[in-house]
């Protein structure tokens, strides 16, 4: 019997997803669903270019001065595009969604341990970004902290119920309206100096203290857990190349985009001690301008380029617990999105960054595992077992070298080192494992 039948005491047929579109949680997403080349550059192109990346991009610059930044930008945008754009490519093809692929390479049930993670981490960054929302809103308007936050969240949450089509639909308006702004920041902060000075400056109070490594892992920690459920997104493109094509419209496009203004703006202001998450960033500049008509331009700004980001984790947050509670995306985005809304008003989602960019570091040997599995063992049959232990012991190894770059060997790239180790750990394990059953059958 359909799911949408109309007999006696069941639910109706027109419910959300008979109304605004299956969004298969369980199943692989049909070629026939599969939506436009459009359609996925407007979702993946309103994921990076934020407000937050430009933040980013100002801490770059602050920590290793402008053209030493600027190599950061690229070379971690360039990685996220091959390391994003092999997970997308191999989620085209079969259809499925990250915990759905995940079950096949952790195990029936050991993908819970991944996807959790993952979709919870993603819920928490849920929370940080409606907080920043909150926070930047009610201390430059003068208004209610708490009440901007819940707005926010409400508003966000409303977008990610709609499906992938809610976010095509906030990269439509967030991308243009940031490329505008963003434009008009970078020429006028750009026009009270030189481009010689933006080019030399030489970081905050004229010191660069951050290594290229951290920069790297500066630039791939932004965007890794999302990267990581790449597959989310991309499983809804109709072939390899429209999925390449969109994950490049991100990774390096727009984030690069993003992290420039933020980047131009700091060099070319060189405020001594600047602080990109409170008022030294291109939302704070419009506003320090005391133009009405650009204050109220920035307000809408603030909301709508937020929400894209806001959205797009809630989703992947949903789409991850709605497989392993064996619910559905809709109900999950409404409930999960209510429990980051209460951390962004109660005002604690600035304890959840160190906790969450710490966490990150386990996160780069997912993905390598998955690119190992998909790419040197073709790996896209049933796997019947519950727990398999390879990967996991591959996924353990990674994220301990990940620990150690991170406390004993700052000067290196936490993310690089640790998704490296665990791709070599699983391809040595799992080709030992294969010589050791072959050398038993043979006996």
């Amino acid at each position: 019997m359909s799911r949408h039948s109309t007999q006696p005491g069941e639910a109706s047929p027109l419910d959300a997803d008979h109304v605004l579109g299956e969004e298969y949680e369980h199943v692989p997403v049909p070629i026939a669903a599969r939506h436009s080349l459009f359609s996925m550059v407007a979702v993946w192109a309103g994921f990076p270019m934020i407000i937050t990346g430009s933040m980013t991009g100002s801490i770059l610059v602050l920590g290793m001065g402008f053209s030493r930044a600027l190599v950061a930008m690229i070379l971690g945008n360039l990685i996220m595009f091959a390391y994003v754009g092999a997970l997308g490519v191999s989620a085209t093809k079969c259809g499925r969604n990250f915990a759905l692929t995940a079950s096949q390479v952790f195990g029936t049930k050991g993908y819970m341990l991944a996807s959790g993670l993952l979709s919870t981490l993603l819920l928490g960054w849920f929370a940080v970004q409606t907080g920043i929302t909150g926070a930047l809103i009610a201390s430059t308007y003068e208004m209610n902290y708490v009440a901007m936050s819940v707005v926010a969240g409400l508003l966000y949450i409303a977008i990610t119920f709609i499906g992938v089509r809610g976010l095509h639909l906030i990269g439509l308006v967030s991308v243009p309206l940031f490329l505008v702004l963003g434009l008009f920041v970078v020429l006028h902060s750009a026009s009270t100096t030189t481009f010689e000075a933006i080019w030399t400056y030489a970081g905050n109070n004229g010191v660069a203290t951050m290594s290229m490594g951290v920069g790297l892992t500066v630039v791939i920690a932004l965007f890794i857990d999302a990267g990581t459920v790449t597959a989310d997104f991309n499983r809804w493109a109709k072939t390899g190349t429209h999925s390449l094509i969109a994950t490049f419209s991100a990774f390096p496009l727009s984030n690069l985009v993003a992290m420039l203004v933020g980047g131009i703006l700091t060099a070319a202001l060189a405020v001594p001690n600047a602080n990109p998450f409170g008022a030294d960033n291109m939302f704070g500049y419009m506003n320090k301008m005391q133009i009405g008509w650009l204050s109220v331009l920035a307000f809408l700004f603030l909301y709508i380029n937020l929400g894209s980001v806001c959205s797009h984790c809630l989703y992947n947050a949903a789409t991850g617990w709605s497989r392993i509670l064996h619910s559905r995306m809709r109900l999950l985005a409404v409930v999960l999105g209510i429990i980051g809304i209460a951390i962004a008003a109660g005002n604690v989602w600035a304890f959840f960054i160190q906790w969450l960019s710490l966490l990150g570091i386990v996160v780069p040997p997912i993905g390598m595992i998955l690119l190992v599995e998909a790419y040197i063992f073709k790996n896209s049959g049933k796997i019947e077992k519950e727990w398999r232990s390879t990967p996991f012991i591959s996924w353990a190894i990674g994220a301990t070298v990940g620990f150690i770059v991170e406390f004993y060997a700052p000067q290196l790239s936490t993310a690089i080192s640790a998704g490296m180790v665990a791709g070599v750990a699983h391809l040595a394990l799992s080709s030992l494992k294969d010589r050791r059953s072959a050398a038993g059958a043979s006996i």
